[in-house]
């Protein structure tokens, strides 16, 4: 877990946490915003969160993507209070990739 506490700004946990909440839409609109995709925590929250949010979007089952969309709006508040989350194989995923 990487610790970006000295440099997070309270804009910076709103647009981590609306990337969970609002998955695939705000993602999206986060990497068109020049002054958001590159900040640190901001981006580091926002791979996860375009990716979790396509596989609820695939899993659209009723059982699982109703729990997938919970554990985001868990991973929500805890971005907004500016945490650096793990997502089990995401995580590595978008580091390995360089989006993180």
């Amino acid at each position: 877990m990487t610790d970006f506490n000295s440099e997070v700004t309270s804009d910076d946990k709103l647009w981590a946490a609306l990337a969970y909440a609002i998955p695939v839409l705000v993602p999206i609109i986060i990497m068109l915003m020049a002054d958001k995709k590159d900040r640190p925590f901001i981006k580091a929250h926002n791979a996860q969160a375009l990716i979790l949010g396509i596989i609820t979007a695939v899993t659209s089952s009723f059982c699982i993507g109703f729990l997938v969309w919970f554990y985001q709006l868990y991973l929500a508040y805890q971005a907004y209070q500016g945490k650096t989350i793990e997502v089990p194989m995401i995580t590595k995923l978008c580091k390995d990739q360089g989006w993180a």
